[in-house]
């Protein structure tokens, strides 16, 4: 019942510990060491809610010698500073790991239910805490200071178990994905790499798909965007949403819009392809869309394919990023991708791969999809729970 939840501050509930400087001599390896987390790392498990690695490491003695407070396992981890902290991601960690100076940690008292922390702040949105307008930042005794209603540790594990169980199958649909998607990386490592044969053409990327830039509308005009129009992806969607299909981005546009700019639209199954700002990020288009100007596309010839475009520009990423020029940011304009070196195989070959990826990205699409539904139901039941609006006392869970 509402009534036995109580009023309480954040500090009665959990301890914030704050992270050190990266001792950039002493790096540690994966093997024994300890990780340790930057805010690029938060990105790193893609849509789980766990951090199961690190790209950074120090060894236990450098630790020891710097008197570093670990972060414990099962503590959630959050940005307290900058860009990161209004991303709001919040993420468990999975070991006892060292955190950088921009991150913070909270650490559960041994009365909550384990997880139930990690709602908690995500539900109270700590962004809104932070203090300064050009670099905004949380300081520890005012997340202490946060009031929240807490209900009964009975009801902590109901609340809980109902929004883990939406994680978790999330977390499996991720997790189904990657398998799949590294067995299609490696039919296409053992047909096109392994297996390559010197007597296919040598051509350019022009020979596999027709390279699209982009274009934005202008942004003075409001007429030109809408919730729910021409879908219109930029690179910030592609950092955001980590999906390999993708159907809409932040904004649409409207026909409107698009009759006033140079945006093409493309295609179901154009690999687009990130120019600049920065280059490589690569995604499926799951409908027609269109692009901002940061993007060369390809539309795959249909002899070729989707499935041998998308991964030939993730195996020659770092060719076309060496093409790459600009002395302020590096930029592949149109002119350059399409003259990206390429083979061309012969039609069995690519026949015979796209055969076998064609079941791959349809299962992916699903579970992906299946993940935005997901996502969608439990955040709105988050807010429901928390406040207690949605009563769980006589679920028998």
């Amino acid at each position: 019942m509402k009534c036995e939840w109580k009023t309480v501050v954040l500090g009665d509930i959990c301890r914030f510990q704050a992270g050190s400087a990266f001792p950039k001599k002493e790096q540690g390896h994966s093997n024994g060491d300890i990780p340790f987390i930057k805010v690029s790392d938060m990105n790193l498990s893609k849509n789980t809610r766990k951090i199961y690695t690190a790209n950074n490491w120090i060894t236990k003695s450098t630790a020891v010698r710097m008197k570093l407070r670990l972060a414990p396992k099962e503590s959630i981890v959050f940005a307290k500073i900058g860009e990161a902290l209004k991303a709001e991601r919040l993420r468990e960690l999975v070991y006892d790991t060292a955190i950088d100076n921009n991150l913070m940690v909270a650490i559960p008292n041994q009365n909550i239910e384990k997880g139930f922390i990690n709602f908690i702040l995500e539900n109270i949105h700590l962004a809104r805490f932070a203090e300064g307008s050009a670099l905004p930042y949380l300081r520890q005794g005012d997340l202490e200071a946060i009031s929240i209603s807490l209900p009964p540790k009975r009801e902590q594990k109901k609340i809980v178990s109902i929004l883990r169980t939406l994680d978790d199958k999330i977390e499996l649909n991720n997790n189904i994905n990657e398998n799949l998607e590294q067995q299609a990386q490696s039919f296409y490592q053992e047909l096109f790499v392994d297996k390559a044969d010197s007597e296919w053409k040598e051509g350019t990327i022009s020979d596999l798909g027709t390279v699209v830039g982009g274009s934005t509308p202008s942004k003075a005009r409001p007429e030109y965007y809408t919730d729910k129009g021409i879908a219109w992806i930029t690179p910030k969607d592609l950092s955001i949403n980590k999906s390999k299909f993708i159907y809409h981005g932040e904004n649409d546009i409207t026909d409107l819009g698009m009759n006033n700019s140079s945006a093409t639209i493309m295609p179901e199954g154009t690999v687009l392809f990130s120019s600049r700002a920065p280059i490589g990020y690569i995604a499926i288009a799951a409908g027609e869309v269109t692009t901002n100007q940061g993007f060369k596309s390809v539309i795959p010839h249909p002899e070729i394919g989707t499935a041998f475009v998308y991964y030939f520009l993730k195996n020659n990423l770092s060719i076309i990023e060496g093409m790459a020029s600009g002395s302020t940011f590096k930029e592949i304009s149109g002119s350059t991708m399409k003259r990206v070196p390429a083979f061309i195989p012969d039609k069995s070959s690519l026949t015979r791969f796209n055969e076998f990826c064609h079941p791959i990205f349809e299962k992916q699409k699903f579970l992906e999809k299946e993940n935005v539904a997901l996502a969608s139901i439990r955040d709105a039941l988050l807010p429901r729970l928390m406040s207690g609006e949605l009563d769980v006392s006589e679920l028998d869970i």
